[in-house]
């Protein structure tokens, strides 16, 4: 049953969020977290995103703005060192608070509450027209990558800001995919590295998620099949819908990790 959550969680969030630039590793972390405590959740959705970026590179980078990509790419990735690292020191902290609720156990950790207030900020970027327009301007493309790269180390939260910062670069819908896909994959290289060392050395990728790698790679490949059937309509797609249909779920997802129970 783990198996056609992830899959079927993995195809339709990859084939929604091509066109957004954002949303897969938020949406799929609250589906990993099902079955892992939630910073390895984060690590097994990075290495899920991380393939899938993967996948887009011959897809689309040969349309990616490198200027772009250097001016937005090289600040994220120094930043997400910083992101990760933080992640991994708050890993392991006791609960804030701990409940039962229907037969079920649920526990606030800083963790838990610091993602979901993260996600709760960047679902405004889908919902609130304010935040829908918002745009920056391209001499700020560095701010950009430092601040997305930062939230993409911490928690994977890297593509609302990105794509405020980008989406007034003058790119068409192919360029602007292929940017952003290389632009993910750099900082989610940078953040596994950062959380397989750590997360190794504390014992914590033992036990449980040793035995779980065959739901990370079940994730990996629904995720290419997801990408693979939303290509064919990246010239044809509108983001209202997309926007509406994540930020309802992000909002969701919000709810679920703010009061312990994922």
């Amino acid at each position: 049953m783990e198996y056609l959550i992830v899959g079927i969680a993995a195809t339709v969030v990859a084939a929604l969020t091509l066109f957004s630039g954002f949303g897969l590793g938020t949406l799929l972390m609250p589906v990993f977290a099902l079955f892992f405590p939630i910073e390895v959740a984060i690590a097994a959705t990075a290495l899920v995103h991380a393939a899938n970026n993967a996948l887009k590179l011959p897809l689309f980078a040969r349309s990616a703005d490198w200027r772009v990509v250097s001016n937005f790419g090289i600040p994220a990735i120094v930043a997400a060192f910083g992101g990760a690292y933080l992640l991994t020191a708050m890993s392991g902290m006791t609960p804030l608070v701990e409940y039962d609720l229907m037969g079920r156990h649920a526990a606030i950790t800083p963790i838990k509450l610091t993602i979901a207030i993260l996600i709760l900020i960047f679902s405004m970027f889908d919902l609130l027209p304010r935040f829908k327009r918002m745009s920056f301007n391209r001499n700020l493309l560095p701010i950009g990558g430092i601040l997305s790269g930062f939230f993409g180390g911490l928690s994977g939260h890297q593509g609302a800001l990105r794509s405020a910062f980008l989406i007034k670069s003058g790119l068409s819908a192919q360029a602007f995919v292929g940017t952003v896909a290389i632009i993910g994959f750099m900082v989610d290289a940078v953040r596994i590295a950062i959380y397989g060392k750590s997360f190794a050395a504390a014992g914590i990728l033992k036990g449980g998620f040793a035995d779980g790698w065959w739901l990370v790679v079940t994730g990996i490949l629904c995720a290419f099949a997801g990408t693979l059937i939303s290509r064919r309509f990246v010239k044809k797609i509108t983001l209202g819908f997309v926007q509406a249909v994540t930020g309802t779920l992000l909002i969701l997802v919000a709810l679920l990790l703010g009061t312990g129970l994922v």
